[in-house]
C-alpha cells in the first residue's frame, strides 16, 4: 500500500467509496472537488494498493492552531489491516507539520472502530452533538487531540 497526496484522478473513487460507506450523507464530486480546491489549507491523502485501487482515504483543514479532520475512511476490503492507524497518523502529522496545537473530529457515535482508534491515539471526546447524524438520530462526537502533549 502507497500513502501519497489526493489527485483530480481520485475524485470518482473517493465518491464511489463515500457511497458506499456514508449512503446518507456521502460527498458529492462537487464536494471533492471544492475540496481540492481549497489547498493548501486543506491536505488530502489517499492509500493506494499494488495495482492502484483506492483503500482509504483523509484529509485535514490547516487553520491555524486548531487544525480538523474533515474526512476519513478505508475501503470495507482494507479494514483491520492498519490503514485507519496510517492515514490517522499521516494526518496527523501534517497537523504537526502545519504547527497545529489541536487536532479535532467528529465520528458518528455507532462507528466503534474509528471512536476505538481515535481513542487509542489519544483523543478525548469534548462534547456530544445529539441526534446530529439524519436520519437515525445518530449522535456526534466531538473529540480532541493535544498535539504538543503526546510529544508531536
Amino acid at each position: 500500500m502507497t500513502l501519497r497526496d489526493l489527485r483530480w484522478t481520485d475524485v470518482d473513487a473517493v465518491v464511489a467509496l463515500e457511497t458506499s460507506l456514508f449512503p446518507d450523507d456521502a460527498w458529492t464530486a462537487a464536494s471533492v472537488w471544492a475540496e481540492l480546491a481549497a489547498r493548501p489549507r486543506r491536505s488530502y491523502v489517499v492509500v493506494e494498493s499494488s495495482d492502484g485501487e483506492l483503500a482509504g482515504y483523509g484529509g485535514v483543514d490547516l487553520g491555524g492552531e486548531v487544525a480538523d479532520i474533515m474526512t476519513m475512511a478505508v475501503a470495507p476490503h482494507a479494514q483491520g489491516h492498519g490503514l485507519g492507524r496510517r492515514l490517522l497518523d499521516e494526518l496527523v502529522a501534517r497537523a504537526v507539520a502545519d504547527h497545529a496545537a489541536y487536532l479535532m473530529l467528529e465520528v458518528r457515535a455507532d462507528n466503534g472502530p474509528a471512536r476505538k482508534l481515535y481513542d487509542s491515539t489519544g483523543f478525548e471526546t469534548i462534547s456530544v452533538r445529539k441526534r446530529y447524524y439524519q436520519p437515525g438520530d445518530v449522535d456526534a462526537i466531538i473529540m480532541r487531540l493535544k498535539l504538543q502533549e503526546v510529544g508531536r
